[in-house]
């Protein structure tokens, strides 16, 4: 399961999240266009903060004020209880949502107007996990307690209902899948 935390320091995790960008994006020019224009990288570095506030007692109420003001900002909703990975890119992130139980591995693409939604009214886990090396295309939603296996990639506009074994091409709605 990924972890909000590595145990790489600030700085280090800056520049490996810039890097991330420069080598997922090829319209990337320059770290400093990275830096100051990318909103999907902005929504990751807020969406830290308010992670860690989520995980302090008495502190929920101003991670998901915080977050709000994210979402405000960056266009790309992620609710404080959601866990990221390391290495996680956005690209052209206007209209993602990630859901508080969802979780999301290591070295994931996702793309605009990507959902990783609940469908349980309440309790448990009511949001997917996407393992490790995942794309998700635009527009793709994934929902319920579902699990895509890694390495696989979600085309864009597929609606995911069922767990996706590793490796595989989910395309289509309701997404059906094969070996990728």
């Amino acid at each position: 399961m990924p972890s909000a935390r590595g145990n790489t320091g600030f700085f280090a995790r800056l520049r490996e999240d810039l890097a991330t960008a420069q080598r997922r994006d090829p319209a990337a020019r320059s770290k400093v266009e990275i830096l100051f224009g990318y909103s999907g990288l902005h929504a990751i570095w807020l969406h830290r903060l308010t992670h860690a506030l989520w995980q302090r007692d008495g502190l929920r109420l101003p991670a998901r004020l915080v977050s709000q003001f994210a979402r405000f900002l960056t266009g790309v909703e992620i609710h404080p209880g959601a866990v990221l990975g390391r290495r996680v890119f956005i690209d052209h992130g206007m209209g993602v949502v990630i859901g508080e139980t969802a979780t999301v591995g290591d070295d994931v693409l996702i793309y605009h107007g990507v959902t990783l939604g609940g469908t349980a009214p309440k309790g448990g886990q009511r949001h997917p996990h996407v393992g490790n090396n995942v794309l998700l295309g635009a527009g793709a939603k994934l929902l319920g307690p579902i699990h895509i296996g890694d390495g696989c990639a979600v085309g864009a506009n597929a609606v995911v209902l069922v767990d996706v074994p590793p490796n595989s091409l989910a395309i289509g709605v309701p997404a059906t899948f094969r070996p990728r």
